[in-house]
C-alpha cells in the first residue's frame, strides 16, 4: 500500500534533522533493508533504509532540507500498487486540486528538488498511512512527480494547483484567514506562515477574533499530548506576540550565540527533568581487583581492555540478572527488553552521542571492547547508522578519566536510567578485622526514572553492579 517515508528519530535528542542525500532515484525499486537516503543531524550522518519493498513514487524534500522528525519525506507505493493510490497523499500534503487520476497529477508536476525550507508539521504526520482505492487504477510505473514540498509553486489565480504548507493552512483556521485571498512569498510562491500571520494583522479590526495561536513556537510533534489540547481550547483571542528584544548583554561579556544541537540538548534535558521523576541511589565500590584483573590482560598486548569496558559489560549482566531494571516507559505500558542494550556516552570529535551496544551481556569483554572502540570511531566520522543511536534502557555515563569523582545524571528519555561513574581514587577504608587500608574505590551514582522503577529494583541493580566489578571473574568467564 502506499505509505508516508517519514523522517526517522536519528537521535534521541533531536527533533530535526537534515536530508543530505538521496541514494536513490524518484521511480526505483527498493527492497525492505535498502538504504535510500543520508540524514543528518549535529551529532551524526546516519543512513536510513526501507522497511518495505517498494517503488519510490515521490520525494518530497531535497538534499539539504531540513525536516522535523516524523514528517513525510517521501512517498513509496507498493510494488503492484497503482499511482493514483500515492497521488491521494501527494492531495493530503496540500497539492490542492490535485485529482486522484495518474496523468493530471503527472502533468501538473512540481520542480526539482532542492529547496532548504520545508514546513510539513503535525498537521501532516497526522495524515492518513494508507489511502483507499482508487475507482480508475493508473498503472504502478507511470512517471510520478518530483515534489518539493518547501519548494511547491503557488497558484497563479487562473485554475492552476495552490501549494500551500499544512501548518499555513492550519495557522489560517485558527487565525480566521481565507488561504485563498493569502499571496505566497515562500520558495516559488508557497503560501508559508508568515503569510497568513502577515494577512492576520492587515485585517479589518472589526473581524471576528482568531482562536489563540499554539502555545509554543516549537513544532506540534514535538509539544507534550497534554499541552496541544490546551492551546486550542483557548477562549481568549490572541495578539500577535511582539518580537523578544535582545538580551541585554553586560559591558565586557560575550554573546555566543545558541547552536541548534545546544538548542536541542536544553529542550531535551528539560523534558527529561520535569517528566521522569528522578531518584538517585548512590554506593561505591573497590576496584582494586578489576584493575589487576584488566592490566593482566591487557599484557598480552592482544587486546586492550579499558576500565570503562569493564563497567559497560557489568551493567550489562546485571540488567538481565535484574531484569526489573531493564524496562521503558511508555504511557501504555512498561516495556520489557528482552536483551541487555546498553547505551554509552562518547565525547566524539562531533559532541556527545550515546550509540547503544546491543546485547552486551552475550559479549566477551575484547569483543565488547572492539565493538565501543568501532563506535567512537564512527562517531568521530559522523557517520551511524540509526540502529546505533536507537533503543536500550540504560546508558553509562564515565567521567572519571577527567577525573570527575562523582556526579548525578540526567536520564536520556524513555530508557530507564543512567549511570555516572567517578574515578577511581585511593581512599582510607575499614577492611576485614577492623584494619585500616588503603583501596582503589569507584563512586556509582544511578539515575532512576521512578515510573517504570521502584527503588527497591534499582537498588538491586546497583548492589548487584557492585558485586560484579568487585569480583570481576563472574563477567569474564
Amino acid at each position: 500500500m502506499a505509505t508516508y517515508f517519514r523522517m526517522p528519530g536519528v537521535s534521541a535528542d533531536s527533533d530535526e534533522a537534515v536530508l543530505e542525500s538521496w541514494t536513490v532515484e524518484q521511480g526505483a525499486q527498493v527492497a525492505s533493508g535498502q538504504t535510500i537516503a543520508s540524514v543528518e543531524t549535529e551529532k551524526a550522518v546516519v543512513d536510513v533504509e526501507s522497511d518495505i519493498d517498494a517503488i519510490v513514487h515521490t520525494l518530497l524534500v531535497g538534499n539539504g532540507a531540513t525536516v522535523p522528525v516524523g514528517d513525510p519525506i517521501a512517498i513509496l507505493l507498493g510494488v503492484d500498487e497503482p499511482a493514483s493510490e500515492a497521488e491521494k497523499l501527494l492531495a493530503d500534503l496540500g497539492v490542492e486540486g490535485a485529482p486522484g487520476g495518474g496523468d493530471a497529477a503527472t502533468s501538473a508536476a512540481a520542480t526539482p528538488a532542492g529547496g532548504t525550507e520545508t514546513e510539513l508539521d503535525a498537521a501532516v504526520q497526522a495524515a492518513p498511512e494508507e489511502a483507499a482505492a482508487p475507482d480508475t487504477p493508473a498503472p504502478a510505473t507511470a512517471s510520478p512527480p518530483h515534489v518539493d514540498v518547501g519548494a511547491a509553486p503557488a497558484a497563479n489565480g487562473d485554475g492552476g494547483r495552490r501549494f500551500t504548507s499544512p501548518s499555513a493552512r492550519r495557522l489560517a483556521r485558527e487565525l480566521g484567514v481565507d488561504i485563498a485571498t493569502v499571496s505566497g512569498t515562500g520558495p516559488k510562491g508557497r503560501v508559508v506562515n508568515a503569510d497568513v500571520r502577515a494577512a492576520a494583522e492587515a485585517a479589518p479590526t472589526s473581524a471576528a477574533p482568531p482562536a489563540a495561536q499554539p502555545a509554543a513556537a516549537q513544532p506540534a510533534a514535538a509539544q507534550p499530548a497534554a499541552a496541544q489540547p490546551a492551546a486550542a481550547q483557548a477562549a481568549a483571542p490572541a495578539a500577535p506576540a511582539p518580537a523578544a528584544a535582545a538580551a541585554a548583554v553586560p559591558e565586557g561579556w560575550t554573546a555566543v550565540p545558541h547552536t541548534r544541537v545546544r538548542r536541542i540538548i536544553a529542550q531535551r534535558l528539560q523534558e527529561s527533568k520535569t517528566t521522569a521523576p528522578h531518584f538517585y541511589l548512590r554506593m561505591s565500590a573497590r576496584v582494586d581487583t578489576l584493575l589487576a584483573l584488566r592490566a593482566q590482560l591487557n599484557a598480552s598486548d592482544r587486546v586492550k581492555i579499558s576500565v570503562n569496558d569493564f563497567i559497560v559489560k557489568a551493567a550489562g549482566q546485571a540488567l538481565v540478572d535484574v531484569p526489573a531494571m531493564n524496562v521503558v516507559w511508555t504511557e501504555e505500558a512498561v516495556l520489557q527488553a528482552p536483551t541487555a542494550d546498553v547505551a554509552v556516552a562518547v565525547a566524539s570529535e562531533k559532541g556527545l552521542v550515546t550509540p547503544v551496544i546491543r546485547d552486551v551481556a552475550s559479549l566477551s569483554l575484547s569483543t565488547l571492547s572492539a565493538k565501543i572502540k568501532d563506535a567512537v570511531g564512527r562517531a568521530n566520522e559522523g557517520r551511524q547508522s540509526t540502529a546505533d543511536l536507537q533503543g536500550g534502557t540504560l546508558t553509562v555515563s564515565n567521567l572519571g578519566m577527567y577525573g570527575v569523582e562523582e556526579f548525578d545524571a540526567i536520564i536520556n528519555p524513555p530508557q530507564a536510567g543512567i549511570l555516572a561513574v567517578g574515578a577511581a581514587v585511593r581512599t582510607p577504608v575499614v577492611g576485614e578485622g577492623d584494619t585500616l587500608e588503603i583501596a582503589s574505590v569507584l563512586s556509582l551514582v544511578l539515575s532512576v526514572d521512578h515510573r517504570p522503577v521502584d527503588g527497591t529494583d534499582g537498588a538491586r541493580w546497583l548492589a548487584r553492579l557492585k558485586e560484579l566489578l568487585e569480583d570481576p571473574m563472574q563477567i569474564v568467564v
